[in-house]
Parts: structure tokens; C-alpha cells; sequence
């Protein structure tokens, strides 16, 4: 067995990919707080605030074979960073993570109509790596028995691969390299969102996506692409409440990549120097007005707003058409004096 000059050995490199996946597991299973506030009535109200950060540092340095898969995700941001290989690597990372919600929900009435709905919401991710790797192949002995007398070997040429998506923004990032014998690279990825959503009268936000890259690439093929989806699907994604989720997005709700608005694919074979800096700021905002009456006996019920429709129900159409109403001398049960 290769002896590593000042590194860790394969079965370390290995524990500690386990222990941080499990504990990337933990953090993003944590359950926000729930509703509290009376909960019987026609009247609910509530406050919830939420305030996640995660901060995580590597140094790995040594010979052998090596794989990593780094994922994260808050609120409607995710990022991914997987890498494999057989040969020599020297990796510095650190992954920061943070998301903070406080929401206000005071429904004195029916619905929001009367009462106070909130959304405050800011999330961020933010990623650093220098890593140098070169390639070679490795026979590497397992324990005392079978393994020990017949190392295993492996013929891995290196792979990376770096996204950052921001789903409400509709903006994706992507950098790969494939088959490579050796690859330098500094990188720096930044997801962030920030939304401010009251009911009536106004929604805004802004997604800010970048990933800035340095690279030497021998012997192999990097890509890079760029995506970022046209106002209709932002619009969209701000309209609907229910559809400004990442499940929403990633269901095909709404496609971004249906007439995108920016879209960049480059592929590199051989050997290359790459540099790149790539921002994209995605502002939104949204401004309603809600009638302080309902449009009672002026238009009818045709002319009345869908919203209102469904808060009041069709039982009552008659009372807005003003139809349910006839003259004392055509009533069906005259008054008898």
C-alpha cells in the first residue's frame, strides 16, 4: 500500500464523506417550529420564525481513489458538488449555509380578506474550494485478509461536478470536468434569496446567482452552461403562491428551460486555462390593490372579481345581482292586513 506523504488513508477519506453526508442529512431534516396561538374559532393567528446556518471545512491531502458529494439546500436554493478519482488530490472547501423565516398569520375573518398574512423569507448558500488533482492509477491493499494479499485497483481518470440553482429566480449554473488527467481549480459559487410577501397589497424579492472559476484543465473535457428562464416563468413564479416552491419547478409546474431568456454551453476538449465570472440578479416585484367594497348591484355578479366570488360563495349570487329582491306587490306571500 502507497504510504501518503502528510495525508489521511482511503478508509478516512472515506468515514469522513460518510459523516458529513449524514450530517448534511440531520441539518436538513431540522422541522421549523409550528403555529402557536389559539387554534379553536373562526380566528387563528400565529408567528413563526425560523434560523438555520451550517458551516462546514475540509483539508484533504493524499494518494489512493477518492469520491465526495456535497449537496445542500434552503428554501428555494440548491447546490451540488461531486468529485472522483484515482491518484494524488490536495482539496481546501467550505461549504456556509443560512436561512431565516418569520411569518405572521392573523386571520380575524375569512380567509386573508380581514386579517394580516406575512412572508418574510432570506436564504443564502455560499461555496469556496481550491482543489489540485492528478491522475494515476492505484493498487490499494484492504484490511488483513483477501484484500491485503490482492489490492484493489483502481483506474479512475478525475470528474467534477459543480450546480447552483435558484428556483424562484430560474436561474442555473453548471461546471464539469470529465476524463481529465490533472485539474487546478479555484471556485466560488453564491446563491441568494430574498422575498418579502404581505397579502394585498405587494410581493418582492430578488435571486442573485454567481460562480466564479479559475481552472487549468490536462487531458480532458470541461463544460460549462448557463440558464436562466424568461419573465413569463419569474412572473409565474410570483403570481402563484402554491407554484413558488422548488417542488413546484422541479415537477415541470413551470419550465424554465421552455424560451429562456439567457442560455450558455461551452465544451472544452484537451487542455485548457479557463477563467470565468458569471452573476445573474433576478429582482421581482408585485403591486395589488384590493377593493375596500364589493361590487355590490353595480356590475352584478359577472362583473364581480373571481376572489370574491369564491369567498362568498354561489348561494349568494342573487343577493350581488340584486335578483332576490322584488316589489312588496309582487311578493309571493302578500302581507295580510
Amino acid at each position: 500500500m502507497n504510504t501518503l506523504n502528510g495525508g489521511i488513508d482511503l478508509k478516512k477519506i472515506i468515514l469522513a464523506a460518510l459523516i458529513f453526508v449524514a450530517f448534511i442529512g440531520s441539518s436538513m431534516a431540522a422541522t421549523p417550529p409550528q403555529w402557536f396561538g389559539p387554534s379553536e374559532g373562526p380566528a387563528v393567528f400565529g408567528v413563526q420564525e425560523y434560523n438555520q446556518t451550517f458551516k462546514f471545512e475540509q483539508s484533504v491531502q493524499g494518494n489512493g481513489y477518492f469520491m465526495n458529494y456535497i449537496y445542500a439546500k434552503q428554501s428555494n436554493l440548491a447546490f451540488k458538488n461531486y468529485a472522483h478519482g484515482s491518484g494524488q488530490i490536495d482539496n481546501e472547501a467550505i461549504l456556509q449555509t443560512y436561512h431565516y423565516n418569520h411569518s405572521i398569520r392573523d386571520y380575524g375573518g375569512y380567509w386573508t380578506a380581514y386579517g394580516q398574512y406575512t412572508d418574510e423569507d432570506q436564504a443564502c448558500i455560499q461555496f469556496k474550494e481550491d482543489n489540485s488533482m492528478v491522475y494515476a492509477p492505484m493498487q490499494i491493499a484492504v484490511g488483513t485478509g483477501y484484500y491485503r494479499a490482492r489490492p484493489l485497483y483502481y483506474d479512475s481518470l478525475l470528474k467534477e461536478q459543480t450546480w447552483v440553482k435558484n428556483y424562484r429566480a430560474g436561474t442555473s449554473m453548471i461546471h464539469e470536468v470529465e476524463y481529465a488527467h490533472a485539474l487546478d481549480k479555484e471556485l466560488e459559487v453564491i446563491a441568494k434569496e430574498k422575498r418579502n410577501y404581505t397579502y394585498d397589497p405587494y410581493w418582492e424579492g430578488v435571486g442573485v446567482t454567481q460562480m466564479k472559476l479559475i481552472e487549468d484543465i490536462t487531458d480532458g473535457k470541461a463544460h460549462i452552461g448557463v440558464l436562466q428562464a424568461n419573465q413569463n416563468f419569474v412572473s409565474a413564479m410570483t403570481n402563484d403562491f402554491d407554484a413558488t416552491s422548488l417542488g413546484a419547478a422541479k415537477t415541470g409546474r413551470f419550465m424554465a428551460w421552455k424560451n429562456p431568456a439567457i442560455e450558455i454551453d461551452e465544451d472544452y476538449w484537451g487542455t485548457y486555462h479557463i477563467e470565468k465570472n458569471m452573476t445573474l440578479e433576478v429582482p421581482y416585484k408585485k403591486v395589488t390593490k384590493g377593493d375596500n367594497w364589493l361590487p355590490c348591484c353595480f356590475g352584478g355578479w359577472n362583473t364581480m372579481p373571481s376572489i370574491y366570488q369564491l369567498k362568498v360563495g354561489k348561494d349568494t349570487k342573487g343577493i350581488f345581482d340584486c335578483t332576490c329582491y322584488k316589489p312588496l306587490n309582487l311578493a309571493q306571500f302578500p302581507r295580510v292586513y
